[in-house]
């Protein structure tokens, strides 16, 4: 396959960091001891192993999404037939191996799924759990998701994890998901758009979405928006603001992931205390 019928920098260029991302969490975990991995996490019922077990059991259904649409396709109607248990079905399976042969599992579909959509042609679309997803949105929804359970497992293990400009591909997903918190709930999105703006990790740059002029607004620090987006971090515990009451609704509700609302974290500091 030629350069040009395949990927583009742009593309190519979240691959690498969806590559850096997923490197960084495995040089951590492929440090601990058999036994760490039974450390729960802030999510109910999970412990590490469940985490990293989730993230191979979707690197795979992505992988054959990219490679076999059909067999996906039979992957999902199994999901439409448990859509309340299949994500953490999948994650108590894969948390019942081995820690070894679970790291190796991650590590191997990761990798296949990386290269496939490498040689993916310009253009494709991938069939997904909810719409249909390009090579771009494919990588980009991978690194977010790499990244909201690698945070659990940094958390877990009391480790401080730096922010990189990485959490830029988080903050887009959360912006473009706007519409879609709004509409799991069976409420009516805003029509008019948002003006987002975040502060790099680094403090100095300024990540901004949306028209400059627009009523309803959004700022704060761009690792505690992803936070937030991911449903990793209470509202009340972040430095996001929002002015307009529609942007401040969103707040309440945003998130970054397909799939039904989820109830996210509860405030480190209960309200009143």
């Amino acid at each position: 396959m030629s350069q040009a019928s395949g990927p583009t920098d742009a593309v190519l260029a979240v691959l690498d960091d969806l590559r850096a991302e997923g490197g960084e969490l495995d040089v951590l975990i492929g440090r601990l001891s058999p036994a760490r991995w039974a450390t729960p996490t802030a999510a109910p019922g999970w412990t590490i192993a469940h985490q990293i077990a989730h993230l191979a059991w979707t690197d795979t259904a992505a992988l054959l999404a990219v490679t076999d649409p059909d067999a996906f396709a039979a992957e999902v109607e199994k999901a439409v037939e448990s859509p309340d248990t299949f994500v953490d079905d999948g994650a108590e399976a894969g948390a019942l191996l081995p820690p070894a042969e679970l790291l190796s599992w991650w590590r191997d579909s990761r990798v296949q799924l990386q290269e496939a959509l490498r040689a993916a042609p310009a253009g494709a679309r991938f069939p997904w759990y909810g719409p249909p997803m390009s090579t771009a949105s494919m990588a980009t929804g991978r690194l977010m998701e790499t990244w909201a359970h690698g945070q659990d497992v940094f958390d877990a293990l009391g480790r401080t994890r730096r922010p990189t400009d990485r959490l830029r591909h988080v903050a887009h997903i959360g912006v473009r998901a706007r519409d879609y918190a709004f509409s799991v709930r069976g409420l009516t999105p805003p029509a008019e758009e948002f003006r987002v703006e975040l502060t790099a990790p680094d403090g100095a740059g300024l990540w901004t979405y949306g028209p400059e002029g627009a009523q309803q607004r959004v700022t704060g620090p761009a690792l505690d928006f992803c936070l937030l987006v991911t449903q990793r971090l209470h509202r009340s515990d972040t430095a996001v603001r929002a002015e307009g009451a529609d942007a401040d609704r969103w707040l309440d509700i945003a998130q970054a992931f397909a799939g039904p609302a989820g109830p996210g974290r509860p405030p480190r500091t209960p309200e009143g205390a």
